[in-house]
């Protein structure tokens, strides 16, 4: 088990601003860990409840029997089987003085932020929970580059051990997951489209070539992205366009959300073979751009791409406030400032540039850029997170 302090950090903080808190993430990627180490530094009672558990499904057949009584905290593990029970919290989370708090855990954004609005307005807080990040995993970033965020998978004994652990995972994805969503893409066209962003990753998304790829129309393969997209295995990155001299793309970038599914998906088995492939650059700027978001705590409706016609980009835009900062990721260990840099600091106003590297010295580029190795993203950045 990894100790994850700022995760806790944050969701603490939010229990105590908010009677509901909301733990969105990908399955296996740690979210009920997380919530039993946070039960197990909290002062008072602490009740759990595992919706997958047909027993504790049961306690929870009338749930305001089973939950009006309950003090501390509660923690309702996979909340999408138990959807109405929204509504009911709603009522808990109005009493006065609060008895209980709720920590709700969830594996399907598009469900659960729709139910929470509805019912939850101005109650709860939400808390994105992504895959091991480089703090976490004491700055080993080729290793967590190579195998990914999934807590089994950087953990596992050995690289043949993390790789049958991702291809379970994909499986057993296609297995279960689309259909207890109530999703009528047959598992083998929905692995072909993974396959297929798989090969994409980093590019513009091209939904009319899928499609034909595919045999289906653009808007299957749309609501294929989404679906991919609000079970956190996808990163629609969206396009920064404003009244610039410039034109500019206004389709989304397509990232996969773990490094280490984007290697099994593509068949790389080892380190070597991820060094030679060609979609071994956008791997790793995808990784970089994900440990960006992580490093800053930046809130996704914060994070852009921005791509000119000219050529001219920028691979990660973060707009804080008045504030931008952009973020440019090179496998050399040496980055030279570009005119395609220059040209997205003076368009974009950039507060900061900053080049990510492989190497491992931090120098100046010019005024208000750098070179920053991605070993120190962590202590470097701004926070965002306040």
């Amino acid at each position: 088990m990894i100790a994850r302090p700022r995760e806790l950090r944050v969701v603490r903080r939010l229990l105590r601003e908010f009677p509901v808190v909301c733990l969105l993430g990908a399955r296996q990627v740690g979210k009920t860990t997380l919530a039993k180490q946070l039960a197990a530094t909290r002062r008072g009672p602490t009740t759990r409840f595992d919706l997958q558990d047909p027993v504790d499904l049961s306690k929870l057949s009338d749930p305001g029997l089973g939950l009006r009584p309950l003090r501390g905290l509660v923690v309702l593990d996979e909340i999408h089987h138990l959807p109405e029970v929204f509504p009911l919290l709603r009522v808990l989370a109005d009493r006065r003085p609060t008895p209980a708090r709720f920590l709700v855990l969830g594996s399907a954004s598009g469900d659960l932020l729709r139910q929470t609005s509805e019912s939850l307005a101005g109650r709860v807080g939400f808390h994105r929970l992504g895959g091991l990040g480089l703090r976490e995993t004491g700055n080993d970033a080729d290793r967590l580059w190579f195998r990914g965020g999934f807590p089994r998978s950087f953990l596992a004994k050995t690289e043949a051990a993390g790789r049958r652990w991702r291809d379970h995972f994909i499986h057993t994805f296609l297995a279960e997951d689309p259909v207890s969503r109530g999703s009528r893409v047959p598992p083998a066209t929905l692995r072909r489209f993974w396959t297929m962003l798989a090969h994409r990753h980093g590019q513009l998304w091209n939904g009319a070539e899928i499609g034909r790829s595919l045999g289906v129309s653009h808007p299957a393969v749309r609501r294929y992205l989404d679906l991919l997209t609000s079970v956190f295995l996808v990163r629609q990155l969206p396009p920064w366009f404003e009244n610039l001299r410039k034109r500019q793309s206004r389709s989304p970038k397509i990232f996969l959300g773990d490094s280490g599914i984007l290697h099994s998906l593509l068949g790389i088995r080892t380190r070597e073979e991820l060094l030679a492939h060609p979609k071994a650059g956008a791997s790793r700027e995808g990784f970089v751009i994900g440990q960006v978001i992580r490093a800053t705590g930046a809130s996704l409706d914060q994070c852009y791409h921005w791509t000119a016609h000219s050529g001219a980009s920028i691979d990660l835009l973060l707009v804080a406030g008045a504030r931008r900062y952009g973020f440019e990721v090179e496998r050399a260990e040496a980055p030279r400032r570009t005119p395609s840099m220059l040209a997205a600091f003076d368009d974009l106003r950039l507060d900061r540039l900053e080049v990510i590297h492989a190497g491992t010295e931090t120098y100046p580029l010019g005024p208000g850029m750098r070179a920053l190795p991605v070993r120190r993203l962590t202590r470097e950045l701004p926070d965002l997170e306040g």
